[in-house]
């Protein structure tokens, strides 16, 4: 009773799109809907739907928490980044007036 009570805080207040929907799938298993059913009404796998069930099973309330690695490995070296920075400084000043940064002029020539 209270693990379904928590579920349904956890489905009235969780701002994460993921553990939201893991404890809907849940919340729908305990309350004897079938895993074609809660796959049809998520729009999710059925195996998506039997892993969520069994992870809850297992670890408990853990299982809902989202799952994130650390992502893709950077392929953008630091000598790269560094001259990102410096074209985006350049188009800050361009932006501006040359008058702004103290010269004489009051438009950018191409020189």
């Amino acid at each position: 009773m209270s693990e379904g009570q928590r579920l349904q805080r956890i489905g009235r207040t969780s701002k994460d799109p993921v553990k939201l929907r893991r404890a809907i799938v849940v919340l729908m298993s305990a309350q004897g809907q079938s895993v074609p059913d809660i796959a049809h009404l998520l729009d999710r796998s059925p195996e998506y739907v039997r892993g969520v069930i069994h992870d809850f099973n297992d670890i408990g309330f853990k299982a809902l928490d989202p799952k994130r690695s650390g992502g893709r490995p950077k392929t953008i070296s630091e000598a790269v980044r560094r001259q990102i920075r410096q074209i985006r400084q350049i188009r800050l000043i361009a932006r501006c007036c040359p008058r702004d940064l103290g010269l004489p002029s009051s438009t950018w020539s191409w020189r």
